[in-house]
């Protein structure tokens, strides 16, 4: 038998050391955790070598600016899901990180989890350390972690931590591929119609006057007409145009920065045509996930729903949100602000008035997620199988339509010359 010291934390936050006689490293961790307690340090006392389990990380205080964590998604899901599991086989919290650090190939992140490594020596939290960063680790992020300190639990929250960011950035992917295709054949579209119209088309306006005389000038069909006076237009005011175009995304970028902007933005996001619906799924979807993920964790229902709102990424959602918060407060209803705000449809708000009754809120939140999530993913091939045909028909349209306006004098003409012969 040898003598282990060890420092570890009790589940209602208080830092804790002690000794334990065990015939290995391993029986130490099995006798920790049947305490209920998560493992900081272990370190051999007697006998052997010695040794510490755990390796000091290299110090934070490095001169010059630190450099920036680029953390993409997948990213943190692999650091959440390897903490998991490290702490699921025994190895001290402090220890985990420092393996973390070790394999962290973006510099960024290696400075932050030594930061967090430090902190975590000192004697902080492990929730209270990931706070410090807040553009790496989100409110959820912290909330769920302080929630796992607390309820002896961090390895299995980590894993549902995983697997929440695993299904929101699953989600992200499928509506990005939804919208870069569409968005990108407009943009392409636009671009050759504008090069159409200030370039080639002025160009016919001299061969049509070349066809008549001062005296007699052909006479052309009003569609021409309109094309040519438009094309002009465009060419001999490109850069005023040019300038109003910039300056109008700048002025739709400001007045999404401010607070009624950004209101009016969403609505009309919500209910625009063909992609309305599919962003009002996503967010409802996202809502359900956020919120059942939470209060599954042990994070406090009014924690949970100040979390979903600052999430939710529309301030409709989230006006809505905060609403239900303070009913919740004042100990009414969840469900009555929610149906009442005209953004949840009938389902959502009668699945949620139904959990609240019957105590199973999160299951049914679950549920709600689970649905949304696969009518996103019938929406997002319904539109992907629609919107082909419909910009082909678009391009065909805008070019097709100044092709035929071109054409149609030199039709006219064609027709007269055959007539006259």
């Amino acid at each position: 038998m040898a003598e282990f010291k060890y420092v570890a934390r009790t589940p209602d936050g208080q830092q804790t050391t002690g000794v334990v006689n065990a015939g290995s490293q391993n029986d130490v961790v099995q006798e920790l955790r049947r305490r209920n307690l998560t493992i900081l340090n272990i370190q051999q006392a007697r006998g052997g070598i010695g040794r510490r389990v755990m390796r000091p990380g290299p110090h934070p205080g490095r001169p010059g600016r630190p450099p920036k964590p680029r953390l993409k998604k997948d990213d943190l899901v692999v650091f959440t899901r390897q903490l998991a599991t490290m702490i699921t086989s025994g190895i001290p919290l402090l220890e985990c990180l420092e393996i973390s650090e070790e394999q962290s190939t973006d510099r960024g992140f290696k400075y932050l989890l030594a930061n967090v490594v430090e902190l975590v020596r000192g004697g902080n939290d492990l929730s209270e350390s990931l706070a410090r960063h807040p553009r790496v680790f989100s409110k959820i992020f912290v909330n769920m972690v302080r929630a796992g300190e607390a309820s002896g639990q961090l390895d299995i929250i980590l894993t549902r931590l995983a697997e929440y960011l695993e299904s929101t950035a699953a989600l992200k992917r499928e509506i990005r591929a939804a919208m870069t295709y569409p968005c990108i054949s407009m943009a392409l579209i636009t671009l050759i119609s504008v090069f159409l119209m200030v370039y080639i088309v002025p160009q016919f306006k001299q061969i049509f006057d070349s066809l008549g005389t001062p005296d007699d000038p052909i006479e052309l069909p009003f569609l021409t007409n309109m094309l040519l006076e438009t094309s002009l237009f465009m060419r001999d005011n490109f850069l005023f145009l040019l300038v109003g175009a910039v300056g109008a995304v700048v002025g739709v970028i400001l007045w999404r920065g401010s607070k009624s902007g950004r209101r009016q933005l969403d609505w009309i996001i919500l209910k625009v045509p063909i992609f309305g619906p599919l962003f009002r799924k996503v967010a409802i979807s996202r809502f359900s996930k956020t919120f059942a993920t939470l209060i599954k964790s042990g994070v406090p229902i009014l924690g949970s729903l100040e979390i979903v709102a600052s999430t939710s990424g529309n301030t409709l959602i989230e006006d809505a949100v905060l609403k239900a918060r303070d009913n919740v407060r004042q100990g009414e209803t969840l469900a009555t602000p929610l149906a009442a705000s005209g953004v949840f449809p009938t389902m959502v708000t009668k699945m949620i008035a139904i959990g609240e009754k019957s105590g199973a809120l999160e299951s049914l939140l679950e549920k709600i997620a689970e649905f949304y999530d696969q009518q996103v993913s019938a929406t997002v091939k319904s539109l992907t199988s629609m919107i082909e045909p419909v910009l082909i028909g678009v391009m065909g349209v805008m070019v097709g339509g100044i092709v035929l306006a071109i054409f149609m004098p030199i039709f006219d003409l064609q027709s007269k010359l055959a007539a006259g012969v």
